[in-house]
């Protein structure tokens, strides 16, 4: 590489998720091809995000405002808390338009052996509204790979003494299937199929 500023950004690139080296090159090059105004907006843009995005206070998900816009909109079911990995996650359940409940943002899943103990996980927020607020169910909207069925087990035994309704996707996920790349039809059956556990 002749120049160690394009070596770095390309670097850069490579670090974020599902961008290989051949895409972060890319990248790099395309920026190089943009003018000085283009590169500011974008600059401003990842900044922007940094400085102004938080988590919401009460689910976890990502807001400009201590407590986001579904939290806050008071036509939704908040007897109904549907819990995913990712604030990511929300967006393909909300495309759907089949569920008007709230939210609660785990922030990833049990794997011991990727050192995510429960402990480093959005529980403890979760048990609080279960125990403060009028829940009647909730629903597991994570992933059907092995450590999203054990964090569904785990949280599982924690909220059953609440004597309420706790449910899962139905099948339609598919095994090992991430909802990020799930079409909106398939994520529709799987919230009106949902299943008791």
């Amino acid at each position: 590489m002749s120049s160690k500023y394009l070596k770095i950004l390309i670097e850069e690139f490579n670090k974020l998720p599902g961008i290989g080296k051949k895409s972060a090159t890319r990248l790099a090059f395309h920026i190089l091809d943009l003018n000085k105004d283009e590169v500011n907006k974008f600059s401003q843009a990842l900044i922007n995000v940094k400085t102004h995005v938080k988590k919401c206070k009460i689910c976890g998900n990502f807001s400009e405002d201590e407590i986001c816009n579904i939290c806050s909109d008071v036509t939704r079911n908040n007897s109904k808390i549907c819990v995913v990995e990712d604030s990511k996650d929300i967006v393909p359940i909300e495309k759907t338009g089949k569920y008007n409940g709230s939210y609660h943002v785990l922030n990833g899943k049990i794997a011991p052996l990727n050192g995510i103990t429960p402990d480093k996980l959005n529980i403890k927020s979760l048990l609080n509204r279960i125990a403060t607020e009028s829940v009647e169910e909730v629903i597991f909207a994570l992933s059907s790979d092995l450590e999203g069925e054990t964090t569904i087990m785990y949280l599982t035994k924690l909220i059953k003494p609440f004597g309420l309704t706790v449910s899962k996707l139905a099948s339609g996920i598919p095994m090992g299937g991430n909802l990020e790349f799930t079409d909106n039809a398939t994520i529709s059956k799987a919230i009106e199929g949902r299943q008791i556990i």
